[in-house]
Parts: structure tokens; C-alpha cells; sequence
């Protein structure tokens, strides 16, 4: 209990990120829910096309909406410019406001399709102009039917404002992400909790509101707004001003990004540098993100850079993929390849070792045989990558069934018994400790996965972060990561990736 109450007590800032986040969204889709409302009120064509639209936005997953607006704003960057944030709280706020969007337009339809047709002949009798009627007539007696749209929309918002921390806006839902990858669960329940009491404190505020228009009481009305807009204000104030310098340290989402963004991120503020952090990014966000400087750090693997950016399959060694790889991001993106940390990270196929005893399976070939009889896991994005086709089609693999696990549950439900071989990574700390055997990749299908500290073209000429820097080069050996991401991911005497990061520091004596 007390771990959880010291979680919740350090979400400050992500309280008020999330706050401002979904104020801002819950506020976007007001403004455009109630002139739609109007319009569609006064014409059937218009209702049916913008219900269905707002109905057809709800059928997509929170998630995947927030990761649509990254693709579609860097392309609008080609025609308005760099100064386009394609990360962060733009993208986050147009897709929270249209998820907002069905619940307010639809009760502002609905409670003027079921308004008294005599009040409106009455307004009309005396005479009313249709700005008068609306604001006099139509705006007050629509007014509590449109709160309770508003109310869940509120509801809504909050909730699926945490998942915009997979497009880097800060927000309750770093925390979520963080616990579930690293199985800190105080930190995963104190964000739940937050983001629980945040909905419930809005919608009884809100509430205030409703039952004030149906009363026609403005005490209501304004206690529950002043209320609202006092938390929001606060919530404004406490969040200091983005520094224009600070250094943004992008990450991937599971622990080994956690810890290196924490590993260099100590190093630059000791060095004086300001830093901020992205975490919880896909591979292809985090590549974009880094090529158009919206980040100013990531460290990604060879082997992903070779098969999602380059677009190969072939397999020419490890030397010549890393130096192929650094020529074209130096070419075509203009990002730095500062070097190789030292160690490799690869995706590999990994069983529990009685099981694969049992079956008596050493190697991908092996494997093939058995595969229709088996249940294959792999992490959310691994069955979609180019280097899982590649193996797949060389060895002839076709599995009973395939499940996505986040990186955590994989391992779980490997030594669970619910799946019988993973996508492991060979520099996690869980295959020794889960005595997990390898399978060898006779035909070299998998290609290397060295790790790469990364920078941005405009960060790349700052000569004062690549001196700080390039004393990591080098310096990481598997060990040593290997026991980094073990010192997070373990059960017992669990630490943080800032202090496996610190740990890792004086490992490899730095």
C-alpha cells in the first residue's frame, strides 16, 4: 500500500498533463459538437452524415486513432512546414476531440428532435427570430440532455487520454505503461487510480452543472464550472513552460529503452543538460520522430533499421549491415549513427527448456516440424515485422496459432504454459532466469541486432552532447545489460530503470 501511495504522490506532473490534455480535447469537440448539432437540427442530411461519422470514429480503438494523426500530420508537415509537431499533445488533442464528439452531438440531436413542437409554433407566433428561438428556446431546454453528452464524453476522454503516451504526450497513462512493461503493478494500479478519480471527480462536477440547467438554478451552473476551471488553471500553472533546450530522449516500450533513455539521460544532466523523456513509442514512431528532430536521442537495432527502414532481407554480415545502415541514415535522414553501445539485443525464438527437451527441438529447423502441433507467441508488433516473415518463409513455419502479448505477459505466458515458443530478446535478463533455451537460426534468417545510440540531424551538430556521449560507445556488454534489464524486470526486489540505470553506470565504469 505504501508503494502505491508514494506512486500516486509522484504523478504530479503527468496529473496535470492529463488534465490539460483532456480539457483541451473535451473543449474541441464542444466547440464543433454543438454547431453541428445546430446545423443538423435544421437539416435531416446533415444528422445522418455527421451522426454516422461520429459513430464510425467510435468504432475505432482509442489506440489506434491517437497512432493514425502521427502518419497524417507528417504528411501535412511536407506542406506546412517543420514547425508542425507530429508527436505529443497536437496529435493527442485532435484525437481525443473527435473521440468526444459522438456523445455531445448525438444527445444536442436528440433533445431537439424531441423538443415540444408547441413551445417552438409558440416562439414562432411571437414573432422570434431564429437566433432568438435558438438562444431563448431551443439552447435552455436542450441544455441538460446536452451536459449528460458532455458528462461522458468527459468520462471517455480522461480514460482514453492515457493511451497518448504511445504518441508522447505525457499524461496518466506513463505510468500504466511503464508498470505493465517493467511488472511494477503499485505503479500500474496508482495510474489506474488516478485516472479513476480524475473521471469521477469531472463527472461529478459536471453533474453539478446538469442538475443546475434542469433546475434552472446558476449557483450550479457556475459552482461546478468555477470548480473545473480552477482545477484546470492549476493544473496550467504547475507545469512549467517547455524549455526550448532541453534534450528529448526518445524510447521504445519495454525495460532495455527504459533504462538506456535513463543512462544517458543521467549523463547529460550532469553535464548540465536539460532532458526530457518520450517513452512508450512504437519502433516506426521513434524513427520518424528522431529523423524530423521531434526527438533528439533514440537507440534502436540494426536488424530493425535493416528490415523496416532500408526494406531488406538479405543477410551480408554484421559489419556491413552497420555500416550500410549509418551511410543511408547519414544520406538520406540526415540522423547520426554515433556508434554501437557494445552489445546486441536479437529477436530469437526461445522455448522452456524441459519442453523443448521433451520435444526435442534445438534449432528453427526442428521447430518447423513440430509448428502445426504449437502455439507461437510473440510481442504486439512482431507478427507484422519484416524480419518474422523472412524467418517464417525460410524455415517453412506455420504454427497452430499465433497470440500478441505485451513484452511482459510474453514471458509469462511462455513460462505459463500459454504459448510454447516466444519471440524472446536475447539481452533480457528473463531467459536465463526462466532457463529458457535459444533455437538456432542455422539458416541466418534472423539479421544482426546491434544497439545503436542514434541522433537527430540537428542534435547531431552539437559537439558539447557528443563529447558526453561518446564515452558509451562501445562500453555495454550483454552481461551488464543483460543484468540491467533483469534488476527491472524481476518480481522480487524489483528496481527502477533509474536505478538500473545508475547500477549499469558503475558496472561498465562510467
Amino acid at each position: 500500500m505504501n508503494d502505491i501511495l508514494i506512486a500516486l504522490l509522484g504523478l504530479g506532473d503527468k496529473l496535470a498533463s492529463h488534465v490539460l490534455l483532456a480539457a483541451a480535447a473535451l473543449a474541441l469537440g464542444i466547440s464543433v459538437a454543438l454547431p453541428l448539432a445546430v446545423w443538423a437540427s435544421r437539416s435531416p442530411t446533415v444528422a445522418r452524415i455527421a451522426l454516422g461519422f461520429a459513430s464510425l470514429v467510435q468504432t475505432i480503438p482509442a489506440l489506434a486513432l491517437l497512432a493514425l494523426f502521427f502518419p497524417i500530420l507528417l504528411s501535412l508537415r511536407a506542406v506546412f512546414g517543420e514547425g508542425l509537431p507530429t508527436l505529443g499533445f497536437l496529435p493527442a488533442l485532435l484525437a481525443l476531440a473527435l473521440y468526444a464528439l459522438l456523445p455531445i452531438l448525438r444527445n444536442a440531436v436528440t433533445a431537439r428532435e424531441h423538443m415540444a413542437a408547441g413551445v417552438l409554433e409558440a416562439a414562432d407566433g411571437v414573432g422570434m427570430t431564429g437566433w432568438q428561438k435558438l438562444r431563448l428556446v431551443e439552447a435552455p431546454l436542450a441544455a441538460p440532455y446536452i451536459m449528460a453528452g458532455i458528462r461522458t464524453a468527459a468520462v471517455w476522454t480522461i480514460g482514453a487520454a492515457t493511451l497518448s503516451t504511445t504518441i508522447g504526450q505525457p499524461s496518466l497513462g506513463d505510468p500504466i505503461f511503464a508498470g505493465l512493461q517493467t511488472q511494477n503493478w503499485a505503479l500500474v494500479l496508482a495510474g489506474c487510480i488516478a485516472s479513476a478519480g480524475l473521471a469521477m471527480l469531472t463527472d461529478t462536477l459536471l453533474g453539478f452543472v446538469e442538475r443546475g440547467f434542469a433546475a434552472r438554478k446558476r449557483s450550479l451552473i457556475w459552482g461546478g464550472a468555477a470548480v473545473a476551471a480552477l482545477g484546470i488553471a492549476a493544473s496550467a500553472w504547475s507545469l512549467r513552460p517547455a524549455d526550448d533546450e532541453a534534450i528529448v530522449i526518445g524510447a521504445k516500450s519495454f525495460s532495455e529503452q527504459y533504462i538506456l533513455a535513463q543512462l544517458v539521460g543521467k549523463r547529460l544532466e550532469d553535464a548540465g543538460f536539460v532532458v526530457e523523456y518520450r517513452d512508450g513509442l512504437g519502433s516506426a514512431v521513434v524513427h520518424n520522430a528522431l529523423t524530423t528532430s521531434e526527438i533528439d536521442i533514440a537507440f534502436d537495432y540494426t536488424g530493425t533499421l535493416w528490415t523496416n527502414q532500408l526494406k531488406r532481407s538479405d543477410n551480408p554480415g554484421r559489419g556491413a549491415i552497420y555500416r550500410t545502415i549509418a551511410e543511408w541514415e547519414a544520406d538520406t535522414t540526415g540522423t547520426l549513427v554515433l556508434g554501437k553501445l557494445g552489445f546486441e539485443n536479437a529477436y530469437a525464438l526461445a522455448m522452456r527448456e524441459d519442453r523443448a527437451q521433451k520435444l526435442g527441438i534445438a534449432t528453427i529447423e526442428d521447430l518447423a516440424r513440430m509448428a502445426p502441433r504449437l502455439t507461437i507467441g510473440g510481442d504486439v508488433e512482431f507478427f507484422e515485422r519484416p524480419e518474422w516473415i523472412a524467418v517464417r518463409d525460410a524455415y517453412g513455419l506455420r504454427f497452430n496459432r499465433e497470440r500478441n502479448f505485451t513484452t511482459t505477459f510474453m514471458y509469462d505466458a511462455l513460462t505459463g504454459g500459454e504459448a510454447d515458443v516466444i519471440s524472446a530478446y536475447t539481452s533480457d535478463g528473463r531467459v536465463a532466469a526462466d532457463r529458457l533455451v535459444i533455437l538456432a537460426d542455422t539458416k541466418g534468417a534472423f539479421p544482426s541486432y546491434d544497439a545503436l545510440l542514434m541522433l537527430s540531424p540537428q542534435m547531431a551538430k552539437n559537439d558539447d552532447v557528443l563529447e558526453v556521449l561518446r564515452p558509451l560507445i562501445g562500453a555495454i556488454d550483454v552481461d551488464a545489460m543483460r543484468a540491467a534489464n533483469f534488476a527491472v524486470d524481476r518480481l522480487d526486489d524489483k528496481k527502477s530503470p533509474r536505478e538500473a540505470a545508475t547500477d549499469l553506470a558503475e558496472d561498465i565504469g562510467l
